[in-house]
């Protein structure tokens, strides 16, 4: 399994929990999470050649999905 992969099952995991979280705090802190997540396996990917630069920083300057 691929790097990228991990990371992108870590976000999914945290997307999880975000729905699962009982007070708004801890859901914005999963969700910010889950963003960080994906922003590490667009790089990792990047870093495998398999997206071009311009892939990463327009994901990096999106910022983190609202709720």
């Amino acid at each position: 399994m691929k790097q990228s992969d991990i990371f992108r099952e870590n976000a999914e995991n945290c997307l999880r929990l975000s729905e699962a979280a009982k007070d708004d705090p801890t859901h914005n802190r999963y969700k910010r999470m889950a963003a960080a997540w994906l922003a590490l396996a667009k790089e990792q990917d990047w870093l495998d050649g398999e997206m071009p630069p311009g892939a990463v920083t327009a994901f990096a300057a999106s910022g983190a999905p609202g709720r």
